[in-house]
């Protein structure tokens, strides 16, 4: 039975209503307890007289209530559901719920499990069993037939996984299940995505024993994916796609995380109208590039949005390898000395051990380098030549540099990028006509293309290259006389790279200027790192240990239990259950695994053409809330009411008038707050300044005394506001901002500390003010005198200066306790930070407070009147000028003598002030505290 939005389970029940009526009549007979009042004796004789009298019937307002009452019970019974909704078709032999529970479902889980949910629970009110299964799980899980509450139990504990569907797999199994329940629904809750061998999976799961599909796809594939991202020469070259069939244009912004998971670059990737790829490039320098250990996708929560990065993608190592012999008798002139002081910002240089080219070269090579220079090598061994031609072809990027050697040793076509001609050509000398040649602009179509021509650099030597059809395309950078300085080719994957002059100045100045820096850097950005270096062939081909996988949502995770080591190979390697995306190998050198690789695309899944009944379901939340709970509530809290009501009619509650009466109030005083209009807050006969109060007392606040000299006053205020900063640092005090008080008409109690700065130029405070001092600091108020006068030494100076000649006039009208510079045992010394001395700006001057009472016996220190606090300190090491911060927090008056650490000592005095200020007894017993436990001890 449904009445739009609202139904109910069971309709029959609201019948009971009828029955309100004679409930009414039955309320009406059986009125409540008579009222019972006590009387005083006068009253009972004056109304003896008077008959007795019973109510004959409740009042209508309880008869309501009641009434009321009943009708939330019978509603409630009928089980009333807000906004229901369609029950699905889960019935027949059985309901088989195959779930895709892989990445793709990660974003929208949620959704996904409450509609299972629903799927389940309406198998379960028809009493059919259910065979639930995940296409991203084992392939040995166990998927039932089960009854409903255990399927409720699986769908909650399962949890979508990293990697791709196996649906044909899991759709055979199902299929084989169903043989033994013929005519099942089939509720298939796919991710949208398709994939290989689903028209098959599909055939097989449904032409045979299923009698209905219940197909739950989302509406739209919002799905975005990372496939990509190369570390060029200018950045970062991200990759990503989307579905197609979204004729909107989209952007898309992706983040880069060093291996602390923090962000350190950004960039942004745009789709056109209809496209389904988006590229982008993260220009940052290359060394920030180094430090990236994840790219992700903003917004998208799922592992086809990250990508983890390894040594392919980082800091290259380059190999460095020379004939010369006295590389380190004479380091200037060494042929590697300059290639190491410009790679060895941005690269991992390595060296072999061996001087001989038949061993140095697979030296270098079983080091896994991404480049290899060789300074002035001619000719390469035959034994280790092809292997270092495979290299280069494999994608190696070989740099050679002319020299003597190199010129005799004539043409390599396969590690050579251009064919040289015989000898050496000199440029200018006495033997020769031509003068040195300047380097002229790079050509366009290399990779010095933006770079400046160095106007410092001149070449008085070099190997020529032969003139041929290519050699225009090959010249990466020229002499002014048109001949190459600089060549280089691509050899399949690799790269060749000739300098036509030596490494070192001898033929040119070319290695000692800025740009054969830069040169070798774009060098180095060309080439790709080619794995982790290991020991031996064994090891290479050894398999890695998970390290961090990418979870479903897109977050790097510990390796799960099913992890396994992954065996790296060449080309894309599955990502599996045992295999997920991720991180493998350890902190020494890590191989990355990813989910998406360039070929990867989003082909949106088709429903199976079928002749079988199909309801289309979306992905949502259930909406419908049963009221049976919220109805029974309501109806407990009128009968609440009604006891209430009962108790104060029959004058359980007015035997306490008083009790009853605050109560009343209390009541109207919050009906007031909340609904800010009643006369009561019209009565609220509030004074003048009491707004002002409750502002001062609603925080601490530290006070200072207004001179009237602006100077003192202003340094006064800066002073406590850097106290404040400092405080707010340093200890869970959060004080509210300095106040300066006029002692002569301010209110004094609502600061626990008022910092008084001596100055004998400000007029002497008037009698009444100093009575109101006085006053404040019997209260359990604390005055911080501050003579600011170092060369005072104190208060019993025999010559004081102006500022302690008016001190002393001002104490002469106070009530001023016996004093004595703080003990080293005081708690003053210990209330936050351990001090031995109060500096200020000035430090020297000792703090005065009052005396304990017996300060010659050590175990009564330090006791106090009151509440264990000092009504009075003497200073003369100016605090204020010590604590003064300007606008942006840098100190305003600088330190005598000028250490850094006496202002922080002074900052520490004020915490230790302001503790003690706002803890008194509670820090000396603190202090105490290990003479006490040694007595309990006894």
């Amino acid at each position: 039975m449904s009445w739009l939005p609202l139904s109910f389970g069971a309709p029959m029940v609201l019948w009971g209503l009828l029955a309100l009526p004679v409930i009414w009549w039955l309320l009406r007979l059986t009125p409540p307890r008579p009222q019972t009042e006590v009387f005083p004796p006068l009253r009972i004789l004056a109304r003896v007289l008077r008959r007795e009298e019973t109510p004959h019937q409740s009042p209508w307002w309880l008869t309501l209530l009641r009434l009321l009452m009943a009708a939330l019970v019978i509603a409630a019974l009928a089980e009333p559901v807000f906004n229901p909704r369609e029950k699905l078709p889960a019935e027949g032999s059985a309901l088989a719920l195959v779930v895709d529970n892989d990445w793709a479902s990660a974003a929208d889980w949620g959704k996904r499990v409450a509609t299972a949910e629903r799927l389940i629970a309406d198998a379960g009110s028809n009493g059919v069993p259910v065979v639930i299964a995940f296409t991203a799980e084992k392939p040995n899980a166990e998927i039932g037939p089960f009854d409903a509450s255990a399927a409720l139990d699986r769908l909650r504990a399962a949890k979508p996984r990293p990697i791709p569907t196996d649906r044909p797999a899991v759709y055979a199994r199902v299929a084989a299940t169903l043989e033994r329940l013929p005519g099942a629904s089939v509720a298939v809750l796919a991710d949208g995505l398709a994939a290989n061998g689903d028209d098959a999976a599909f055939k097989t799961l449904l032409e045979k024993n299923a009698a209905r599909l219940v197909w739950a796809t989302s509406g739209r594939i919002s799905l975005t994916g990372l496939t990509g991202a190369d570390n060029q020469v200018d950045g970062f070259a991200l990759t990503a796609i989307r579905a197609p069939g979204d004729p909107a244009p989209a952007q898309v912004t992706a983040g880069a995380f060093d291996d602390k998971g923090r962000r350190i670059a950004d960039a942004t990737l745009t789709f056109a109208p209809g496209e389904t790829t988006a590229t982008g490039t993260m220009a940052v320098p290359f060394e920030l590039r180094n430090d990236f250990a994840s790219i992700a996708l903003d917004g998208e929560h799922q592992a086809g949005a990250v990508r983890v990065l390894d040594e392919s993608s980082k800091r290259r190592r380059v190999g460095l390898l020379s004939q010369a012999e006295a590389d380190q008798a004479q380091p200037l002139l060494s042929p590697l000395y300059y290639i190491r002081r410009a790679l060895q910002p941005f690269a991992d240089l390595v060296e072999p051990s061996s001087a001989d080219l038949a061993d140095a070269i697979p030296q270098l090579l079983d080091q896994k380098p991404a480049m290899i220079i060789m300074a002035d090598v001619g000719t390469i061994p035959e034994q280790v030549r092809q292997r270092l031609a495979d290299w280069v072809n494999n994608g190696g990027t070989l740099v050679r540099f002319a020299g003597s050697r190199l010129a005799a040793a004539g043409n390599d076509d396969d590690l050579l990028p251009v064919r040289l001609r015989s000898g050496e050509r000199a440029l200018g000398g006495a033997l020769s006509w031509t003068t040195p040649q300047p380097v002229t602009e790079f050509p366009k179509n290399g990779p010095f293309a933006d770079l400046a021509p160095p106007t410092e650099v001149t070449v008085s030597r070099q190997v020529l290259a032969e003139p041929t059809p290519d050699i225009v395309e090959r010249t990466w950078a020229t002499l002014a006389d048109g001949t190459p300085l600089v060549t280089g080719m691509k050899k399949d994957k690799g790269t060749l790279v000739l300098f036509h002059v030596t490494p070192e100045a001898t033929w040119s100045n070319l290695p000692i200027s800025g740009s054969f820096v830069e040169m070798l850097r774009r060098i180095v950005q060309l080439s790709r790192n080619q794995g982790a270096a290991v020991a031996n062939a064994e090891a290479a081909a050894a398999s890695l240990a998970p390290y961090r996988m990418i979870g479903a949502d897109g977050a790097l995770v510990p390796p799960t239990p099913d992890a396994r080591p992954l065996v790296p190979g060449a080309g894309p390697l599955p990502v599996t259950l045992e295999n997920p995306p991720g991180l493998y190998g350890s902190e020494t050198g890590v191989f990355a695994h990813n989910l998406l690789n360039a070929s990867s695309t989003f082909t949106p899944l088709v429903r199976p053409q079928i002749s079988l009944p199909v309801t289309a379901v979306p992905y949502a939340f259930d909406e419908s809330e049963n009221l049976k709970g919220p109805l029974v509530t309501l109806a407990l809290l009128l009968m609440l009411l009604d006891t209430l009501a009962v108790l104060w009619m029959g004058g359980l509650l007015s035997r306490r008038p008083r009790r009853a009466a605050a109560t009343a109030a209390a009541v109207l005083i919050v009906l007031g707050g909340l609904f800010g209009h009643t006369d009561l807050a019209r009565a609220d006969d509030s004074k003048p300044g009491d707004s002002q109060a409750i502002e001062d007392i609603s925080k601490t606040r530290i006070a200072y005394v207004i001179t009237g000299e602006p100077g003192v006053d202003s340094i006064s205020r800066a002073g406590l506001e850097g106290l404040t900063r400092f405080l707010v640092e340093k200890t869970a005090l959060e004080p509210g901002p300095p106040a300066g008080v006029d002692i002569a008409k301010d209110e004094l109690t609502f600061y626990p500390l008022i910092y008084w700065p001596i100055d004998a130029t400000a007029p002497m405070p008037s009698e009444a003010a100093i009575a109101r001092i006085d006053a404040y600091m019997q209260q359990g108020g604390t005055v911080l005198f501050d003579t600011r006068d170092q060369f005072s030494n104190g208060i019993d100076a025999g010559s004081a200066s102006p500022a302690t000649e008016r001190l002393r006039d001002i104490l002469a009208n106070l009530n001023v306790p016996p004093l004595e510079p703080v003990p080293s045992d005081h708690v003053l010394t210990k209330s936050f930070f351990i001090l031995p001395e109060f500096p200020g700006r000035f430090n020297g001057s000792p703090l005065w407070v009052e005396a304990s009472l017996d300060a010659s016996n050590t175990e009564n220190r330090p006791v106090r009147t009151g509440d264990g606090v000092s009504p009075i300190m003497i200073t003369a090491n100016d605090f204020a000028g010590a604590w003064a911060v300007d606008e942006n927090g840098d100190p305003m008056l600088p330190t005598v003598p000028p250490d850094p650490m006496q202002r922080v000592y002074a900052l520490r005095a004020g915490v230790n002030i302001m503790m003690y200020m706002l803890t008194g007894n509670y820090k000396s017993d603190q202090v105490h505290v290990p003479v006490l436990l040694e007595r309990l001890g006894q």
